[in-house]
């Protein structure tokens, strides 16, 4: 009976014909051709049989042509980008990834498309111009790949678990003590007549009890080691799946010939301890929580209207933490619920989606769509999370909460990350492949020569070699040691975007600082105004303008102001690193540095030449400035002296040179101090270090440094509990742990020496497990049990290390 082409299904009629193949339906035909037209063809050379049998019923997904359905569905939709999550049962192997992330080959509509392989899900942003949503699930259920689609499952918040490991772990075990039962006649070597006269129905009952274990329980080695094999790589399972096929071969016909009851107790024994290993590695890992949680991931916050009930929206507000008659309260963003009321300032991320109700919104996308044109958006119009506002300030009502892997994929957009594969995984991956090789003709050659000294034992040999010099335990040690401190460091504080960055970290050697809301605190800053009095009118003008600046000297003075006369604003402007101008009923305002000004009236008595200073201007008539006087953070002479022991220090500074002198007597003395630095200068100045070999780590502010943050090797925002998240940052610090700074970089320097400590446990403890298989004083079930505990003592091993070197900061937190 002859198979499918496309899916593998025997067909019991008649197979069609076309183009030399067989096809057991039409709809196995389409695909085949659309692959073939798309030059998608090498889809049947990563599997034999990838797809799944098209048979969708026509109009099944009429429903999507309902556009309130579509708008439940969707994740995004905005300037003709749409994103949607979609479950795929269907997937379950290399070509099912290959085919489903090559979409846009299939239909240009498509822009990206990613899989996520344990969730069975594929992540899809496409063109709605080009292509409807319905087009796209029956393009996707043409191929095979059929989505489910439930409204109730997608609210649903406990989601299906994944027992299919403890059910082939409970088998193996069940077959193992049965096997291990049925066994001791054999053992013993008991001659009494019902036992000899049995024997082989207890064999034949062996045999029958292992089945289920090489067929079912030891199923995912089988299938790993035959797809890397097909794609020419030996990974880590092909030498257990040869182990597995050596004893139950050897075994079969042992008792198929009667020559004894074979290795079926080492065998299932093998798979049982394999399995056992690897449940203990996964619940451990869940114990761990490595995954990132936008609660404690992100420490951004946002700010919070409240109005009295003649305004439509009430809530409770402490006293301590109301910051004006306005009712304005910092909060983090996971705290805020459907139907509050929030401001987004100037350059500001929206943290979750919602309906615009005042103020004039342009947002950007480029996060979301990498599409640069700004959206115009107007009262009552949608918003959705991760647009960034351009122009002032604006109210928004919030629809939904935040979503968590909605934001981390923000985060994680491949615009924004760092190119360059990570030390330990290169090695890593290095070590694994040529391991495999070598394990392999290490186990053969030894198996000759044994034969040549006692055949019995060959087979012992071989099968021990190949289980316990298993590499996985290498495999393990580094993204347990960086994934642990990533989550010490989130748990301190230090909200790193990935591992890779703390990897990063540990070979920092220029530390460069932004002064103005980096070293100096946003919050104490003493604050004068010299000039000429300012109007009610002005002053309302002015305090409306900085209210939609994120820039800390803005916000640092605006809570300085009376706030009960704000008002909206009908256009605002921000030039990053120079200033902002506001109008409002044809009155004009410029607030920023006295150059961004171009004032026609000039007050020379104003000396400000040794303190930042603010300068304002209104219907272009200089009218004075506010002088802040710097209060620096208290621990800031503390973090430059640890750190002048391992990196250089330099200051790059957007403000004048007033605090040169004051901040050389904190500095070492071939510190760089650069003043009156335009954006783009730190950024050239970074790429001019990294040129010459110095690996920069960039601690700023978020906003006027961003340019700066993205081209460092590692970028740090200060956060101070505003809502400034840039995903050019490769990590935001909590202002209150500024001190621990150097205790960070040390903790990652240690890191890496763990791991390093790790490899070398990891592979000396493979040559000692080596040396006794090869002398044959190891058996296979030995070997099975030393395996898992080698992976186990080294999750063990990292995770105390780690945790220890942990309690330097919370020794320093007490």
């Amino acid at each position: 009976m002859e198979n499918c082409f496309h899916c593998g299904d025997a067909c019991r009629t008649s197979l069609i014909s076309y183009k030399d193949k067989a096809f057991c339906c039409h709809g196995c035909k389409t695909v085949y051709d659309i692959l073939k037209d798309n030059d998608l063809s090498y889809y049947y050379a990563l599997e034999k049989t990838p797809g799944t049998t098209p048979g969708t019923q026509e109009g099944k997904f009429d429903f999507l042509e309902n556009e309130d359905i579509v708008s439940n569905l969707l994740e995004f939709n905005e300037q003709g980008t749409q994103v949607i999550s979609l479950l795929i049962p269907s997937i379950h192997c290399s070509s099912c990834i290959w085919v489903l992330e090559n979409l846009q080959k299939l239909q240009p509509g498509v822009t990206t498309s990613q899989v996520n392989f344990p969730e069975k899900t594929v992540r899809i942003t496409f063109s709605s111009k080009e292509l409807s949503l319905q087009d796209l699930v029956n393009l996707l259920s043409r191929i095979g790949y059929e989505p489910y689609i439930s409204l109730d499952d997608a609210s649903a918040k406990n989601p299906s678990i994944d027992r299919s490991l403890l059910y082939k772990l409970g088998i193996a075990g069940f077959a193992f003590g049965n096997i291990m039962f049925l066994s001791f006649p054999e053992y013993f070597e008991v001659n009494e007549f019902w036992l000899d006269k049995f024997k082989y129905v207890f064999r034949w009952l062996i045999l029958f009890f292992s089945l289920p274990v090489v067929f079912y329980s030891a199923r995912d080695y089988f299938t790993s080691a035959i797809k890397g094999l097909r794609s020419n790589i030996l990974n880590i399972d092909v030498p257990i799946a040869m182990g597995i096929t050596v004893l139950f071969l050897r075994s079969f016909v042992d008792i198929l010939m009667d020559w004894g009851s074979g290795y079926l107790d080492s065998m299932t024994g093998l798979v049982f301890f394999l399995l056992l290993g690897k449940f203990f590695q996964q619940k451990t890992y869940a114990f761990l929580s490595f995954e990132r949680d936008y609660k404690s991931y992100f420490p951004i916050a946002v700010t919070r209207l409240f109005q009295n009930k003649a305004g439509g929206h009430t809530a409770e507000v402490p006293i301590e933490q109301s910051r004006s008659a306005k009712g304005e309260q910092q909060i983090q963003v996971n705290e805020l619920e459907k139907g509050d009321r929030i401001l987004i300032r100037n350059s500001e991320l929206l943290p979750v989606d919602g309906v615009l109700i005042n103020g004039n919104a342009l947002i950007d996308y480029s996060f979301v769509t990498g599409e640069a044109e700004p959206v115009s958006k107007t009262s009552g119009d949608l918003l959705f999370a991760g647009g960034r506002q351009l122009t002032g300030s604006i109210e928004v009502e919030v629809l939904k909460t935040v979503e968590q892997s909605y934001l981390t994929q923000l985060w994680s957009n491949e615009i924004f990350s760092k190119k360059g594969k990570s030390l330990f995984q290169s090695l890593t991956d290095r070590i694994s492949q040529r391991f495999t090789m070598t394990l392999l003709l290490i186990a053969v050659v030894a198996t000759v020569i044994w034969l040549f000294i006692d055949a019995t034992m060959a087979l012992n040999v071989f099968t021990s070699v190949l289980i316990v010099a298993c590499p996985c335990a290498l495999a393990l040690a580094a993204p347990f040691t960086l994934g642990n401190l990533l989550r010490i460091f989130g748990h301190h504080k230090l909200y790193m975007k990935d591992s890779a960055s703390i990897e990063q970290l540990a070979h920092i050697d220029l530390v460069v600082f932004d002064k103005t809301g980096t070293l100096t605190t946003n919050s104490k800053n003493t604050i004068t105004y010299e000039g000429i009095e300012l109007s009610d009118q002005e002053k309302s003008l002015l305090t409306s303008t900085l209210r939609s600046s994120n820039h800390p000297l803005s916000r640092s003075l605006y809570e300085l102001l009376d706030k009960n006369n704000i008002t909206t604003l009908d256009t605002f402007q921000e030039e990053i690193g120079k200033g902002i101008t506001g109008t409002l009923n044809n009155q004009h305002i410029k607030v920023g540095s006295y150059e961004f000004l171009g004032a026609t009236e000039v007050q020379t008595a104003i000396n400000t030449n040794q303190n930042t200073a603010v300068h304002v201007c209104c219907n272009d008539i200089y009218k004075g400035c506010f002088i802040f006087y710097n209060e620096y953070r208290p621990s800031v002479k503390e973090v430059f002296d640890s750190l002048k022991k391992t990196a250089q220090i330099v200051i790059l500074s957007g403000d004048n040179d007033g605090e040169r002198q004051h901040l050389s007597s904190w500095l070492p003395d071939n510190t760089t101090l650069l003043f009156n630095q335009k954006p783009e200068d730190k950024l050239n100045f970074i790429k001019e270090k990294q040129q010459s070999g110095k690996t920069v780590l960039m601690i700023g502010d978020g906003l006027n440094d961003a340019g700066a943050l993205a081209q460092s090797n590692v970028g740090i925002t200060i956060s101070e509990n505003i809502n400034v998240f840039s995903p050019a940052c490769d990590g935001i610090l909590d202002a209150s742990r500024f001190e621990d700074i150097s205790t960070f970089l040390s903790l990652s320097r240690n890191g890496l020496k763990t791991i390093k400590y790790a490899f070398i446990f990891s592979l000396f403890y493979n040559f000692i497990g080596l040396g006794f298989a090869l002398t044959g004083h190891l058996t296979p079930i030995v070997a099975a049990i030393l395996m898992p505990l080698s992976s186990i003592s080294i999750v063990i091993f990292t995770t105390s290390i780690t945790y220890f070197l942990g309690e330097k900061l919370n020794s320093k937190k007490t």
